[in-house]
């Protein structure tokens, strides 16, 4: 989309900008480098900071985290909401980065301040416990990750969404003369340099930020991705003249709303015979639909009954009363996401499986002998760079090796589908939840076989390197399950709707990691008094029991996703063509699904 605007200092004639494109990435990615940036700075490393500086116990501060998380992602929600329905995507975004900033502000203060943590514990002969913080200094941390949380709301589903923006508003002209497949292609790029910058930010943070709250300080560990959080807003702010603002479309969660309104208020209204007859009407579904209107299906045909037009549903005047009329694009939308619902409810045991990377595994990377060199030893919540090292160089080859692989075998110009993409992921990372398992079993054998079981706070003479393989799997499969679970959302979402799809890819994160609290209360009352699987001492516990259990639920979630893969319906979408109204439908049909395009990157 091309804006046009009035040059005031030359003759008065109005000139065309171009805006959108690749040279907008710079401005919109930074914002979410210093988000990633920032979140992986204090979420990599927080279960030391409230296990040893706040002196929490283990279960309760791993729960407190998991929610943290999955707060943080289903606040996106809210922001998606926001984005579509009234202030669009840019200003959401603003609205977002203020938030983070004010909750990092938050924690750099209660890091700074000794009256809002607990005094440090003694380790004098008969000295008393450690003395956990109050309800008053853990009130100022959750006040301050709650604006996080909303901050988070903000970015997560408008970043992405905002992005792709700047394809879908190129020029009419040049989208002609690049072609859909060539559009679709540079999106493909697109979603890969999203998840590999986010891979960049959260490299530097459990490098650099990680080793200074464990060794300068948590007040310069917690400011500095503060700092980086600011000059994110400058710079986004920056490019505001370059970026094409799509305008929003209205609450897309009313229009979803009106359409299960009216169909259950004609339940009983018989379809007619001629589909054509069900109710269209381009000029009310022309924001909402810029690049092509939802063809009507054959599935979840009761909902086709709210575009049944009945006396009454249109005034005197021509406007339908929405609450009981729908468009046949607007009920087409109400389909499509709830057929999208099963597949992408696949990456909620996703989300649970990874929620204790950044908590049980640190833990476990604590005990175990962490020296690089004599004088030098990892950080314990640093060894999370190897999954995402793992994650940058998955990335890398996807485009440069796997991809023209793949394309000789199946003629995709993207190789494989982004379904294929995420069942590749989830296979995967069952592999790395199962090497997670056996690691640990080897350490709990090694500190047994040197009479460490009853000494939590004993170094385990086996190397902490043991950990690598597990994050490396990791890596690898959300490089190809993170990024075609969010290429799946985005395509197969209606275009109104492109941030709530990024969205609800947050959701199944916020969901997995309830879904790990859940898990993690579950298994420690099962096994109280009997094993205790998690508590405290590891070295007691059975967090390889743990982690054998998730394994097994990641095979059942790959078996159900294969069975949802076997019977998804693309969307059929008509493109805007020459002809005005002789649009072009897209073939997607299963074989697109399984053998064709990837999808029509609508």
């Amino acid at each position: 989309m091309a804006t046009t605007t009035v040059d005031s200092s030359g003759d008065g004639q109005p000139k065309k900008r171009k805006q959108g494109g690749f040279k907008t990435m710079p401005f919109i990615l930074a914002n979410d480098i210093c988000d990633r940036f920032a979140t992986a700075g204090f979420g990599a490393n927080m279960i030391t900071y409230l296990t040893q500086q706040l002196h929490l116990p283990l279960v309760e501060a791993s729960n407190t985290l998991t929610n943290f998380g999955g707060t943080s992602s289903l606040t996106p929600i809210l922001g998606a909401l926001a984005a579509d329905s009234f202030a669009g995507r840019f200003w959401t975004i603003i609205a977002g980065s203020v938030f983070y900033q004010l909750g990092m502000l938050g924690l750099v203060v209660s890091a700074l301040l000794p009256s809002l943590r607990p005094p440090p514990c003694s380790s004098a002969p008969g000295a008393t416990a450690c003395r956990r913080a109050t309800g008053w200094q853990l009130a100022v941390l959750y006040l301050s990750l709650l604006c996080t949380s909303l901050g988070s709301g903000g970015l997560r589903p408008c970043v992405v969404a905002f992005g792709t923006d700047q394809f879908d508003g190129e020029p009419e002209q040049q989208q002609k003369q690049s072609g859909a497949e060539a559009v679709a292609e540079r999106k493909r790029r697109y979603f890969n340099l999203y998840f590999f910058t986010m891979g960049i930010a959260a490299l530097l943070a459990l490098t650099v930020v990680v080793y200074i709250q464990d060794n300068v300080g948590w007040g310069w560990g917690f400011g500095i991705p503060a700092i980086a959080m600011f000059v994110s807003i400058v710079v986004f702010v920056v490019g505001y003249p370059l970026y094409v603002r799509l305008k929003p479309g209205g609450s897309p969660f009313t229009r979803l709303a009106q359409v299960a309104a009216a169909a259950f208020k004609k339940r009983k209204v018989a379809m007619p015979e001629d589909l054509g007859l069900l109710y269209q009407d381009k000029e009310l579904d022309a924001l909402i639909a810029t690049n092509g209107r939802l063809l009507h299906t054959n599935q979840l045909t009761f909902l086709d009954r709210a575009a049944i037009v009945m006396p009454g549903d249109i005034s005197s005047t021509g406007q339908p009363d929405l609450w009981r009329l729908s468009t046949v694009h607007r009920v087409e939308e109400l389909k499509s996401i709830i057929r999208m619902l099963p597949i992408w409810s696949a990456g909620i045991m996703l989300a649970a499986a990874g929620s204790h990377n950044g908590t049980f595994t640190i833990m476990q990377a604590r005990t175990m002998d962490r020296h690089l060199t004599r004088a030098f030893e990892i950080p314990p919540a640093t060894m999370s760079i190897f999954a995402t090292l793992a994650l940058l160089v998955s990335l890398a080859l996807y485009d440069r090796a796997f991809v023209p692989l793949a394309r000789r075998v199946t003629g995709l110009p993207s190789g494989i589908t982004y379904l294929q993409r995420m069942a590749v992921g989830l296979a995967v990372s069952i592999l790395g939840v199962a090497s997670a398992a056996l690691v640990e079993t080897k350490r709990r054998g090694v500190a047994a076989g040197h009479g460490l079981l009853d000494d939590p706070k004993a170094v385990v003479p086996i190397s902490v390197f043991w950990l690598v393989p597990q994050f490396a799997v990791h890596g690898v499969a959300g490089a190809f399950s993170s990024v075609g679970h969010m290429e799946f959302l985005y395509d197969q979402a209606p275009e109104s709707m492109r941030s709530t799809a990024a969205a609800l890819f947050w959701l199944a994160s916020s969901l997995g990691h309830y879904l790990g609290t859940v898990l993690v209360t579950v298994v420690q009352r099962a096994t109280r008094g009997r094993g205790d699987w998690l508590q405290d001492n590891i070295n007691r516990g059975r967090i390889d029991s743990y982690y054998w259990l998730v394994t097994c639920l990641m095979v059942i979630n790959l078996g159900y996703y294969l069975l949802c893969f076997r019977f998804y319906t693309m969307k059929p979408l008509e493109l805007a063509g020459e002809q005005g109204d002789q649009g072009k439908e897209c073939e997607l049909s299963s074989h697109n699904k399984n053998g064709g395009a990837a999808g029509s990157m609508a």
